[in-house]
């Protein structure tokens, strides 16, 4: 689904510009996207397994729940409302936990360069895995790793069935999250 974003710079500074996302990642212009990832209190990871009909990486597995920061829209608002359209749960902002924000640059063809600001949080599951209600249309499914198995799989991550995100990036969710174990 296209849907109208903000634009921002190469340091991820507001332009005062807007464009359809399809627009922006057309042209390589930065913009803004929400992470968050569910762990449970038992040191399980949620993931999710994009949809096939995705442009970028179809049927790999990546953060908990994502997506775009509408224009004008509040970064934790757009979190919020995320994760209701892809899971089916809803929580408030004070479960969020930021973890930060993190540049990234993936050109994927000569039409398709994706450049995002990912801001980035935390939550704990709260609700037992079988309530979640996934998106069809974006989400092919969900599991829980636990964070030992997530960890093992990340040293690999290049021949593994995740999103290549920075192995920066996932080594922060990793330490973030086993902290909070």
């Amino acid at each position: 689904m296209d849907e109208l974003i903000d634009i921002l710079d190469t340091e991820g500074n507001p332009t005062g510009k807007t464009a359809m996302k399809i627009e922006a990642h057309k042209n390589g212009w930065f913009h803004q996207t929400v992470h968050i990832w569910f762990y449970t209190t038992n040191g399980e990871i949620l993931m999710q397994l994009r949809g096939k009909d995705k442009d970028i990486h179809p049927l790999l597995w990546d953060v908990s729940v994502a997506g775009h920061i509408g224009a004008g829209e509040a970064i934790e608002i757009a979190a919020i409302r995320e994760i209701e359209e892809e899971i089916g749960i809803k929580i408030k902002i004070e479960q969020l936990e930021k973890i930060g924000v993190f540049k990234s640059v993936q050109k994927h063809s000569s039409n398709l360069i994706d450049c995002e600001f990912h801001h980035t949080f935390m939550s704990t599951l709260n609700i037992p895995f079988e309530k979640l209600i996934k998106q069809e249309s974006e989400v092919e499914g969900l599991k829980l790793v636990s964070i030992n198995q997530f960890r093992a799989e990340l040293i690999h991550i290049k021949k593994s069935n995740y999103v290549p995100h920075s192995p920066m990036y996932y080594e922060t969710i990793y330490t973030q999250i086993k902290k909070k174990l």
